[in-house]
């Protein structure tokens, strides 16, 4: 959801500098590992205590993870291992995000806190790995709001305003309803698509033959002759 907002109201904006950073050769890739490193130096900033330097180090992630694929597209350089690699790398960004957060909050001895960024970042990963796998069993995307980019928003709104406890709340409540969702819509169309699988075989069966017992005789099958006793020939 929020990914189409943001394609709507930025596409010519990261059009422009997309068409820049095509123009110098740099490689996509290149891209998505500067948003790693962003991530990366953001996590420590977090377990440092520096939220609002944190966020903005986000923001400058978020925009390359805005820019790799454009670039790529503009370079004629799109390939499945680029999207793999963006994946990939996502998932690590994730968890040294939540990293950075544990490591402050156990620093400072609020464990509730701690436990919420545990619960946070498990609802971050299993809620790609939910939609991921029931985009794989079923047709259609999976079902659920908090997508990664919102999940990056919010903990961006939080560290710039200082109320990363009440986006930790959000962040470990919703996206593993999120989950819980994609469980339920999962098995609501495997279900749904077994049935219907079930009735086609039904349909297509054949009556199976009747017992021996009740066959008739045809009348072009054979006879057979016997000789009574006594009777000559």
């Amino acid at each position: 959801m929020l990914t189409r907002t943001l394609a709507r109201y930025l596409s010519w904006p990261i059009g422009r500098l997309a068409d820049l950073l095509a123009a110098t050769g740099i490689p996509p890739n290149v891209i998505t590992w500067s948003a790693l490193v962003a991530n990366f130096w953001a996590g420590i900033l977090f377990a440092a205590g520096r939220f609002a330097a944190a966020s903005g180090m986000m923001i400058l992630a978020g925009l390359c993870d805005l820019l790799d694929g454009p670039v790529a597209r503009r370079q004629g350089r799109i390939s499945l291992f680029g999207g793999f690699l963006d994946s990939v790398l996502d998932r690590y960004a994730d968890l040294i995000l939540f990293l950075g957060l544990l490591i402050y909050y156990v620093h400072v001895n609020r464990f509730t806190y701690a436990f919420l960024v545990g619960a946070a970042a498990a609802g971050a990963v299993m809620v790609s790995y939910a939609k991921a796998r029931a985009e794989s069993l079923v047709p259609g995307q999976g079902v659920g709001f908090w997508e990664r980019p919102e999940r990056l928003a919010l903990m961006i709104l939080g560290a710039l305003v200082n109320r990363m406890p009440s986006a930790l709340w959000i962040l470990a409540i919703g996206p593993n309803i999120t989950v819980i969702h994609n469980i339920v819509y999962t098995w609501q169309q495997t279900e749904r698509g077994r049935r219907s699988l079930v009735d086609a075989q039904s349909a297509l069966s054949i009556k199976p033959p009747r017992s021996q017992t009740n066959l008739r005789p045809t009348p072009d099958a054979p006879r057979i002759m016997t000789r009574s006793a006594g009777r000559g020939v």
